[in-house]
């Protein structure tokens, strides 16, 4: 084997660093990205945004300079500079020589916010507080109190007792009592607010709600048999069919079934600490003139620039290391804000071909949504699919029917019998308007709805649909039926 120099041409793609930081914007939610930009504009001094600072004291206009110069020295310092001594002590305190004005207190909020802030900072109390309340009020000795207490931090958020068996064996054993007597705590706190708190599983849980029901509550024996022994046939809500297979009346278990639905599963639920998620567009949709308008959430794309004063800084020449440093940060700077604006862009182009291709939605709603796949639009814009992908992920579109993930306008297409194509969500939207017509008392199988949607041109077999259907969440026909008297 003889060794050898050769010439070779050829061509390939390199990832650089500022190609990478595009892809990785572009991918970013709206979240993500005000973070990524307090990031960099807290790490890069040469970085800045062009908002103009709220707290700039804005300086009366004057004559000549030494008017406004006067008139700037007035705004920074409040007190009147004739009362101020000459010479102050070390320890001095500025309030003890200058008449302070208190900070001007905000006014009342208006509804809005004060919506807001009842929904999200005000704090309500744990379901651990509110059983630790109803246990102080019970009428308990010490040492039962104490055992109540260590029911109470068994009690889970949902609002059930979990691992009963040990918890008792470690109860008998500390406080030297039977097995009888931890029982009779517990059903003192099971008989606590909210009902069905403490419960070891459903079957209680469902039964200390029913206990505390009237006697002459409709069904209410019939509920207390289905769930005391036959609790699975419960969840096929199927009259019918539980009374054949427990020799109840129809006319008792449909009553039955009706009174149980009304029960909470889960106790601790409406305790549980929450926070309401809110979700800003990144682009908006309005209709103008006759044409559909595209715009970005200004909130979202905040403009940046490069700081002219520490740009004025560096020196060609010199290769000192404060000069490599504020080379590099103009560097990255500017890498960052080609690709915010690429970014931007790119958002901006893609949102449009999908309200252009979506045009019939906006105006008539889910059924005429047409289909689109990734590839319509990279081909229509000449960039790639996962360019496509990146800037439809986690970004939301504002329209006048509401607002909606821009993933959700791109959906599989199925033949017609006339030969075009409809959208799958276009599809789900007949299925869910087929059934909410449905009479309550035959509601439609798959296979109805089927032979329905092939009367409205649309060919699709039984299976699809009960694919559309469980996608909407939408129970089968069995389920759905209603229950009647």
């Amino acid at each position: 084997m003889r060794a050898s120099l050769g010439l070779r041409m050829g061509q390939s793609l390199t990832m650089t660093p500022a190609l990478q930081q595009a892809i990785r914007l572009l991918q970013l939610s709206s979240l993500d990205l005000q973070q990524e930009i307090q990031q960099v504009l807290e790490s890069n001094v040469m970085l800045e945004a062009t908002e103009s600072d709220p707290l700039d004291v804005e300086i009366p206009a004057a004559d000549n300079e030494d008017e406004a110069a006067e008139a700037a020295a007035a705004t920074e310092v409040r007190g009147d500079a004739e009362t101020l001594p000459e010479d102050l002590p070390v320890d001095a305190e500025w309030s003890d020589v200058c008449d302070m004005d208190p900070a001007p207190t905000s006014g009342t909020p208006d509804d809005d916010l004060q919506a807001f802030l009842d929904a999200n900072i005000k704090g309500e109390s744990s379901l651990y507080d509110h059983l630790l309340e109803q246990l102080q009020l019970a009428d308990l000795d010490d040492r039962d109190g104490d055992i109540g207490l260590h029911l109470i931090d068994a009690v889970d958020s949902d609002g059930y007792l979990r691992d009963w068996e040990e918890l008792l064996a470690l109860l008998t054993d500390r406080y030297g009592v039977s097995a009888a007597h931890v029982e009779a705590v517990l059903r003192t706190v099971q008989d606590f607010d909210p009902a069905g708190v403490a419960a070891r599983d459903l079957r209680e849980c469902l039964l200390l709600q029913l206990w505390l029901m009237p006697a002459r509550t409709p069904g209410i024996q019939a509920a207390l048999t289905l769930v005391d022994h036959h609790l699975p046939l419960v969840a096929r809500r199927d009259p019918v069919a539980v009374a054949r297979q427990t020799g109840l009346p129809v006319a008792e278990t449909d009553q039955a079934l009706t009174l149980i639905r009304t029960l909470q599963p889960h106790p601790g639920r409406p305790f549980a600490a929450h926070e309401s998620d809110y979700i800003a567009p990144d682009v908006f949709v309005a209709r103008e003139k006759g044409r559909w308008r595209v715009f970005l959430n200004p909130e979202h794309t905040p403009k940046l620039r490069v700081n002219s004063e520490y740009q004025r800084f560096i020196k060609r020449a010199d290769s000192s290391r404060d000069q490599l440093m504020l080379k590099g940060h103009l560097q990255e700077a500017r890498y960052f804000i080609n690709a915010l604006e690429s970014r931007n862009e790119t958002l901006l182009r893609v949102s449009q071909c999908i309200v252009e291709a979506q045009r019939a939605f906006l105006e008539y709603g889910d059924e005429a949504m047409r289909p689109l796949v990734l590839r319509d639009v990279s081909e229509q814009l000449g960039i790639h699919e996962s360019t496509v992908s990146r800037a439809t992920a986690h970004k939301y579109l504002h329209t006048p029917r509401g607002l909606f993930e821009l993933k959700y306008f791109f959906s599989s297409h199925v033949t017609t019998t006339e030969g075009g194509t409809a959208s799958a969500t276009a599809i789900q939207a007949m299925i869910k308007r087929l059934i909410a017509a449905e009479p309550a008392e035959k509601p439609l199988s798959d296979s109805a709805l089927a032979e329905h949607l092939l009367g409205e041109g649309i060919q699709v077999a039984r299976r699809t649909v009960a694919k559309y259907r469980e996608g909407l969440g939408i129970a089968p026909s069995h389920e759905r039926r209603s229950v009647w008297s």
